[in-house]
């Protein structure tokens, strides 16, 4: 996050839960869940996603402070118990959250994505297969 100190103030914020963390593309996706009022931890922002045609490897991106937030875990920054990929549903977005997950995976830590389906609202006939599919895939019990 932007800021003046070392610790943006989510981060800083004592009330936040430091056990799950949201790994994000940019500043814009930590406001963009900020404003949904449902996310209380903390987040990394990589600077980007992984896009050959772009140029972007993953070394061009901020995972290393991520894998380093793992393996040294501080009084300020816990080994968390959740991290949540919080990436674009596009092939970059699957790539990034893929190349994360092999790089996650030692760690022994619970890896979860956001939902992917259809939007609130959503007419059936005008839905692409992909999206679809993964919403008939992802299903969730019915709740009244």
């Amino acid at each position: 996050m932007l800021c003046d100190d070392d610790v943006c103030h989510i981060c800083a914020d004592s009330r936040r839960d430091r056990g799950t963390v949201c790994v994000v593309e940019s500043i814009r996706d930590v406001l963009s869940i900020e404003a949904t009022g449902e996310y209380h931890g903390v987040y990394h922002i990589l600077g980007g996603i992984i896009s050959p045609i772009d140029g972007v490897a993953p070394s061009d991106l901020n995972i290393a402070g991520l894998v380093g937030r793992l393996s040294h875990p501080s009084d300020e920054f816990p080994l968390p118990s959740e991290i949540i990929l919080a990436l674009s549903g596009d092939v970059e977005g699957e790539t990034t959250a893929f190349y994360l997950y092999r790089q996650l995976e030692p760690f022994g830590i619970k890896v979860s994505t956001l939902a992917r389906g259809l939007g609130f609202g959503d007419d059936l006939e005008y839905a692409d297969s992909l999206t679809l599919g993964r919403s008939i895939a992802n299903r969730q019990p019915f709740h009244p």
